[in-house]
């Protein structure tokens, strides 16, 4: 779709990680800190029970290169 018909490239996607290590709330909040600071990320929601991420972003600005150093510099690994 262009982006006249408001299905551009630009348009928010979602993508969940599974991420490794997560254990409580601070977890939770250190890999939520993490994300949304790189630029392009829109929302973060974290499940600590099944281990997973799920990122709201802007495909232009990032994907997933980004996401994953973003969380391992956080000291989680993705799997």
């Amino acid at each position: 779709m262009c982006s006249h018909c408001g299905g551009g490239i630009d348009q928010p996607k979602e993508l969940t990680l599974k991420v490794a290590g997560m254990s409580c709330q601070h977890c939770q909040q250190a890999v939520i800190k993490a994300l949304m600071g790189v630029d392009g990320v829109h929302d973060v929601q974290v499940d600590l029970k099944e281990g997973l991420v799920k990122v709201i972003y802007n495909p232009i600005e990032a994907g997933l290169p980004e996401f994953k150093e973003a969380i391992e510099d956080a000291g989680y690994e993705v799997l």
